[in-house]
């Protein structure tokens, strides 16, 4: 592997801790400050649950019950710049534990982001989120 190589895969995991950290803050005890994480166009799904666009995004996560989360495991890797335009992208899978202020039951879950560099700032193009259930 290229040193270029292992520097972007360092870097992407490096990014993948911070974005993280801020990201489950904010969604525990800041919420209405989540939405400038995403881009204007950007696409939450949630258990299976669409919503597209900055606006629409912030309305449905105000909406869901305060929550705690706890993360598990967390991955990321670079997404070839010549598939994204060159724009420097990272996907990142997260997974953990979160529990609702109206359960106190922990719930796995599974999350997977999108995220790209926007005027020196992480946007979220794409967040995935489920919880993992047993069947």
């Amino acid at each position: 592997m290229s040193e270029v190589s292992t520097k972007n895969i360092d870097n992407a995991c490096e990014t993948a801790e911070e974005f993280t950290k801020v990201f489950y803050k904010q969604m525990d005890s800041s919420r209405h400050l989540t939405s400038k994480l995403y881009l204007d166009t950007g696409l939450l799904v949630w258990n299976g649950n669409g919503i597209s666009g900055n606006d629409k995004i912030q309305k449905f996560l105000l909406d869901l019950p305060t929550s705690n989360h706890v993360l598990k495991t967390l991955d990321a890797q670079p997404i070839a710049e010549t598939v994204v335009s060159n724009k420097l992208t990272y996907i990142i899978q997260a997974c953990g534990e979160v529990s609702y202020q109206n359960d106190k039951s922990k719930k796995p879950f599974q999350q997977t982001f999108i995220i790209v560099a926007v005027d020196g700032k992480w946007k979220i193009v794409s967040d995935c989120f489920r919880f993992q259930d047993p069947s």
